[in-house]
């Protein structure tokens, strides 16, 4: 299955996707979907109980709902339980929840305006600026994390086409960038700033998201320059580019006195949710 990943939001709730390419269609994790209808504490455990109340629908997500490949909290890649929107429309059906409707306009708006990016690419980079603004994002923060992600893409590119084809792989060479510049793993960052679930570049400061685009700047343009190829010889150009970034970074903390490195974050205050039926 030939597949594109992401994210979309429904009411500030995070649904893992993906764009099967072949098939033309949206599949959406089952769980994400539980979770931001019925606001569960353990969505997983809400739907196996789901499942074993409703055999009917137990039988049809058995049958219909395929695995894909979506990355988990931890950012690894796992096979998870997932629906097309049909599939998503009938799993809606068995949950009692005041957002059900709302939920099948935004799994048809999703669709729609899958089509129009397919059509003008460049519209999928509006949605991603509309859902930055609606998480709080000020535009120079939004500016700044295009111009990250940009910088990001141009790395990704280069090892793709020297030979790094594995996510295991992406994950331990953006470790090595990351620890290199930052003297901390990407978990222990995430840990510093409160994170579980949510992805670190989206709870980055100004000062955190200029100098990891230094970073990865630099990695590629030392990867270029050697010609590095495979692994091992991008996880040297990653330290080289690493280093270049930690360099300005302490010189900028040694003259300001200020840590670049911060634990700020910008998760909502903490809510009690529903416990599970």
């Amino acid at each position: 299955m030939e597949t594109n990943t992401s994210i979309k939001l429904f009411d500030s709730k995070k649904i893992r996707t993906h764009w099967d390419e072949s098939e033309e269609k949206w599949y959406f994790s089952v769980v994400d979907v539980v979770e931001a209808l019925t606001e569960s504490v353990n969505p997983t455990d809400y739907l196996k109980k789901l499942r074993k109340r409703d055999s009917e629908l137990g039988f049809y997500i058995g049958t219909n709902c395929p695995q894909v490949e979506m990355k988990t909290e931890t950012g690894k890649s796992r096979n998870t339980l997932a629906g097309s929107v049909q599939d998503i429309f009938r799993i809606i059906q068995s949950i009692p929840s005041p957002k059900a409707e709302p939920f099948k306009q935004w799994l048809a708006k999703v669709g729609y305006e899958r089509m129009q990016e397919m059509q003008d690419p460049a519209q999928s980079i509006d949605r991603a600026r509309e859902n930055w603004q609606k998480l709080g994002r000020s535009e120079k923060w939004i500016q700044q994390r295009m111009m990250g992600q940009e910088t990001r893409n141009k790395l990704t590119d280069y090892w793709k086409d020297a030979g790094i084809k594995e996510q295991d792989e992406f994950a331990l060479l953006t470790n090595i960038i990351h620890q290199e510049w930052t003297d901390l793993t990407v978990k222990q960052h995430k840990a510093l700033k409160g994170l579980k679930s949510q992805n670190l570049r989206d709870h980055k400061s100004e000062g955190e998201m200029i100098f990891n685009a230094l970073a990865e700047l630099s990695t590629r343009q030392i990867a270029e320059t050697e010609k590095a190829k495979g692994l091992t010889e991008n996880a040297r150009a990653g330290k080289k580019g690493g280093s270049v970034a930690k360099n300005a970074r302490k010189e900028l903390e040694e003259q300001t006195g200020v840590s670049v490195i911060t634990g700020e974050n910008f998760l909502k205050p903490a809510k009690d949710k529903k416990k599970l039926k």
